[in-house]
């Protein structure tokens, strides 16, 4: 199994927030998880709630959005 990773913000409530997202290479959503903060800790979490759901997987693509 292929994810794809990506990250975008949003705003809730006016504060903004960061959205992550786990995709199979079948295009359905694993994971998602919404936080305040953008560090390793965060995305540690994120990674580990989604490989104790779902096993690790065999490849990991991370989007990196705008490259400028």
């Amino acid at each position: 199994m292929r994810w794809h990773l990506d990250e975008v913000f949003v705003r809730i409530n006016g504060e903004t927030h960061y959205l992550w997202r786990a995709v199979d290479h079948e295009g359905e959503v694993l994971e998602v998880f919404a936080t305040k903060r953008r560090n390793r800790r965060a995305a540690l979490k994120f990674l580990k709630r989604a490989m104790k759901r779902y096993g690790r997987p065999r490849s990991i693509f991370i989007s990196l959005g705008y490259l400028w």
